[in-house]
C-alpha cells in the first residue's frame, strides 16, 4: 500500500512526474507508491512546491503542515501530513 495512517498522520509514498498538463493523481506505481502528475517543472523546487499545493488543496490541509520526509531531488518521495476527512473520503472513493 502506498500510504500508512499512524497517530492521525498520513505517510504517503509518491512518484512525481513533473511538467504534466495538470496536477493529478494517477494509478498506483508498483506495490507501495502512487504516481502523481505535477504541472510544474522539476526546476529549483518548483515541482515539490506544486506537489505540496496540490496535496493541500486536494485533502484540505494547511500547506505548512506537509513534511517532505525523503526524496527532495528524487522522483520517489515520502510525504507526511495530518489525516483529514477529505483524505479518508478520497481513499474510500478510489477503493484504496
Amino acid at each position: 500500500m502506498f500510504y500508512k495512517i499512524e497517530d492521525n498522520l498520513v505517510v504517503i509514498r509518491v512518484k512525481a512526474q513533473p511538467k504534466a498538463s495538470k496536477s493529478e493523481f494517477c494509478e498506483p506505481y508498483g506495490d507501495d507508491t502512487i504516481k502523481v502528475r505535477i504541472k510544474a517543472p522539476a526546476v529549483e523546487g518548483a515541482a515539490n512546491e506544486e506537489l505540496f499545493r496540490f496535496l493541500s488543496k486536494t485533502f484540505k490541509i494547511p500547506k505548512s503542515s506537509i513534511i517532505l520526509k525523503s526524496g527532495d531531488t528524487s522522483k520517489i518521495k515520502v510525504i507526511l501530513f495530518p489525516l483529514s476527512e477529505k483524505f479518508k473520503e478520497w481513499i474510500i472513493q478510489n477503493g484504496y
